[in-house]
């Protein structure tokens, strides 16, 4: 029996809603321009993980989700570039910890300005409630995608 064109279960819909989203979301990114040319679009959450405080490459690894080698290789491009420094640790004199260099502030400054802008622009016509109300429900989504047991640490055994 074919399937319908639209799904009735809720379940169906959302799926089908968020693999559009994200093809959508896909495609802004590769059409955006690069606010400096010559950081990969992989550099950015590694440069938003800094904006608070330092943090050993480990941390911020765990954080955006990718394996240590990967986020290595980036980090020494953004510090070759100017926009991360690697200061000591102050709880183990052996070990370094990154943080933003000015020029990476700034630069993370102009990249929140312009992404603000633009979903400014998208969801011109929403109004308050609606903006606070898919805010909540979307850092819900996000927060039981990250407790989901496929971000679970691999047992090493």
């Amino acid at each position: 029996m074919p399937q319908a064109t639209e799904p009735t279960d809720p379940r169906e819909a959302f799926g089908d809603a968020l693999v559009r989203a994200i093809k959508l979301m896909s495609a802004v990114k590769q059409r955006a321009p690069r606010v400096h040319p010559k950081v990969d679009p992989i550099g950015y959450p590694l440069l938003f993980n800094l904006r608070d405080e330092p943090r050993r490459v480990s941390e911020i690894a765990e954080r955006v989700h990718l394996d240590i080698s990967t986020v290595s290789r980036q980090v020494n491009a953004l510090v070759g570039q100017g926009l991360v420094a690697k200061v000591a640790d102050p709880s183990d004199g052996r070990a370094q910890m990154l943080t933003l260099t000015d020029e990476g502030r700034q630069m993370l400054i102009d990249v929140r300005a312009r992404r603000n802008a633009w979903l400014a622009e998208v969801v011109t016509g929403w109004s308050d409630a609606d903006l606070a109300t898919f805010d909540a429900l979307l850092s819900r989504f996000a927060d039981d995608v990250e407790a989901h047991p496929l971000f679970a640490p691999k047992d090493p055994a």
